[in-house]
């Protein structure tokens, strides 16, 4: 059973046992969450779309990191007009095992 959920503005196709890294979220490592924004839940050729929701659907996952993404680099220049900018940016994230899918 897998199911498409949304947090941080994207949306993630998961299934139970999955490890993915998500926008950062404020629990602690070990922390259990509950993520009740649940736009679509699939089992083999079956499948469930809410509108936008599936109602009563959830997902239960476990916290396992809080860090973050390597450096993006990003520089901008005009040739010809002496402009030069160069800037570096490091995303938070949050790393999550999800433990189950509630439909």
């Amino acid at each position: 059973m897998y199911a498409v959920i949304k947090t941080g503005g994207k949306q993630y196709k998961v299934a139970a046992g999955e490890k993915i890294k998500i926008e950062q979220i404020a629990a602690d490592v070990g922390q259990e969450i509950t993520i009740d924004q649940v736009l679509a839940i699939g089992a083999g050729a079956e499948l469930t779309v809410g509108t936008p929701l599936v109602a009563g659907a959830s997902v239960v996952a476990t916290v396992l990191a809080q860090g973050r993404h390597d450096k993006v680099r990003i520089f901008k220049m005009r040739r010809r007009k002496h402009y030069q900018k160069r800037q570096g940016h490091r995303q938070n994230f949050t790393e999550i095992e999800i433990s189950a899918v509630n439909a």
